[in-house]
Order: C-alpha cells, then sequence, then structure tokens
C-alpha cells in the first residue's frame, strides 16, 4: 500500500500476510446516468447497483417520496446527501426527523422513510432484502458469488437495542485523510466532504483490501477509477489494469485483492463516498476514526 506519510492510514494495522489468491472476480462500474430508471414516480426517480452483500439504492427527488420496508430482515442506512431534503422516520414506538446531510439507521422490521425537498437519497440495504437486490442494474453480474469475499455476517447489536439513529453528516472531519466514517450492523459509511478540481497526480493512495469489496459511489463530478490484479502462476487469470472513468451518478464496487485508487479529474466539484458492507475492521481498529462507535460495539478482535 502507499499512503503520504502524514495520512493516518500509514498507521493502519496491517493485515496478517496472505497468500495470493489464485483467482479474481471483475470491478462493477454502473453509470447511473446512463440507464433509464428502475422505478420511476412523479417526484421521485431511482436506481439500483449491487455488490456480493449490498445494494446501493440512489433516488433524486423533486417533491415528496416514500420508502415503506415491511419485514425489513436487518438494519438498513438512508443518506440525505443535500442540504434541500428532510425525512421523517416512522418505526414501531418511535418517529425521528431529520433535516440536510444525515446519515440515518432504520431498524430491522417495519418502517417507512418520507423525504421532501430537492436531492438526492441514497438507500444501503444487505442482499437479505432479495426485492431491492433483483433491480440492480448489474444484477446478474452475481449470478454466482464473487471470489474471495467471506460469507456476511452482521456487527453486534447497537447498544440500547435496535432503534431509528440520525448521525449529523457536516461535523468536521478527520484532519488528515478526511474521513467522516460511521458504521451500523451491516454497513459502514465513509461521508467525505466534496472537493474542488482535480487531485493531484502525485499524491495518489494506491492500496488494496484482501478479503472485502469497497464500493465508491460517485455522487459529483468525475473520477477515474485505477484498479490493478495480481498476476498468478496461471495466466488464464490473468486481468488487464482499468482506468474507468465515470461521470456523477455512479457506483463502482472494486473487488479484493486488486490494488485500487480513485483520482478526482473533474474541473469543478468532485464528490466520492465510500461504502463497506459489513463494517471494516480495520478502521475500526483505529482510535477516534469511527464517529459512532460508541453506539455500536465492534466483534471481538479477529
Amino acid at each position: 500500500m502507499a499512503y503520504d506519510p502524514t495520512d493516518l492510514r500509514s498507521t493502519l494495522p496491517s493485515a496478517a500476510a496472505t497468500a495470493t489468491p489464485e483467482r479474481f472476480s471483475g470491478s462493477e462500474h454502473v453509470r447511473l446516468r446512463d440507464l433509464a430508471p428502475a422505478e420511476k414516480t412523479g417526484d421521485v426517480a431511482t436506481w439500483y447497483a449491487r455488490g456480493q452483500n449490498f445494494v446501493v439504492g440512489y433516488s433524486d427527488i423533486d417533491g415528496t417520496a416514500t420508502f415503506t420496508r415491511s419485514r425489513q430482515p436487518d438494519e438498513y442506512v438512508v443518506l440525505l446527501a443535500d442540504d434541500a431534503l428532510a425525512a421523517v422516520v416512522d418505526a414501531p414506538g418511535e418517529q425521528v426527523s431529520a433535516r440536510g446531510r444525515t446519515m440515518l439507521v432504520v431498524p430491522p422490521g417495519d418502517s417507512t422513510v418520507t423525504v421532501t425537498g430537492t436531492g438526492r437519497v441514497l438507500r444501503l440495504l444487505t442482499t437479505r432484502s432479495e426485492d431491492v437486490a433483483t433491480l440492480a442494474a448489474n444484477a446478474d453480474s452475481y449470478a454466482e458469488p464473487h471470489e474471495n469475499i467471506p460469507p456476511f455476517e452482521p456487527w453486534p447489536q447497537p447498544l440500547g437495542g435496535y432503534r431509528v439513529r440520525a448521525y449529523d453528516l457536516t461535523v468536521p472531519p478527520l484532519a488528515n485523510p478526511a474521513f467522516r466514517l460511521y458504521r451500523c450492523t451491516t454497513f459502514m459509511v465513509n461521508f467525505i466532504d466534496p472537493k474542488q478540481g482535480p487531485r493531484d497526480p502525485s499524491k495518489l493512495s494506491p492500496h488494496k483490501h484482501d478479503d472485502f469489496e469497497q464500493c465508491s459511489i460517485v455522487l459529483a463530478g468525475e473520477y477515474t477509477h485505477h484498479i490493478r490484479w495480481p498476476w498468478t502462476t496461471d495466466k488464464a487469470q490473468w486481468r488487464a489494469d482499468e482506468h474507468e472513468t465515470v461521470l456523477a451518478p455512479a457506483v463502482t464496487v472494486i473487488p479484493p485483492p486488486s490494488l485500487h485508487t480513485s483520482e478526482a479529474i473533474g474541473a469543478g466539484a468532485n464528490h466520492l463516498i465510500d461504502v463497506f458492507s459489513p463494517p471494516r475492521f480495520d478502521f475500526s481498529a483505529m482510535e477516534g476514526w469511527v464517529f459512532n462507535a460508541a453506539d455500536y460495539p465492534a466483534p471481538d478482535a479477529r
């Protein structure tokens, strides 16, 4: 991995040495702007993309949208990505309101999320929610499980039990890297702030993950995802390097154990956020990195 020494990711605990796998799965680049929405009403258009363990629902809203879940099997996340949005979450025995850029964690079971305003709403659900998994534009790619990803296991239940939780996505981020990390039992979200102009190409951060996918969601601007796979003894399994450019909105799923980094190249505002399902152990092990760690205990150290 290659991080600038001033980047706190350079202090991440090193993963135990693992043998290079013999087989790899490819990346997923779902360019939502090029697709017809999977669902459309007068006020909302929604697209879906998926990874091995998760589904991203991306909605453009201009008015009112209602998202209802019945017998939801696990926690899911609603991200209000714009200041002009407001939401009310109704779950048994409680009602929670939020306004502006917010991460909402919705408990299992029955719930209704009503969003009003103009902007973008993201929903993050595990693939245990089969009704939305089948709507993903790249669902066929996961007809067979992708390589090198262990079976999904949720993290421990939150302290005090399941309930609706709201987290402010405008609080100051970490200093370097400028991350804003939250987790629940099913997801970790890194809601990075938008950046202006291209990324300095002399300060990229190529790195890899041995056993989980990274979902990078481009909310604004233009990015090039640089991805490189290891070589093995079997040349038939080699994959060419990728330098895939995507325009917002787009969902990219980066597979293990590829070496990767994302480069903002747009002249204006560029905004990318990262999602992991389940949460990351390495980020969670860093003191003070996960802003709501007190609500969601981590499993025993691996």
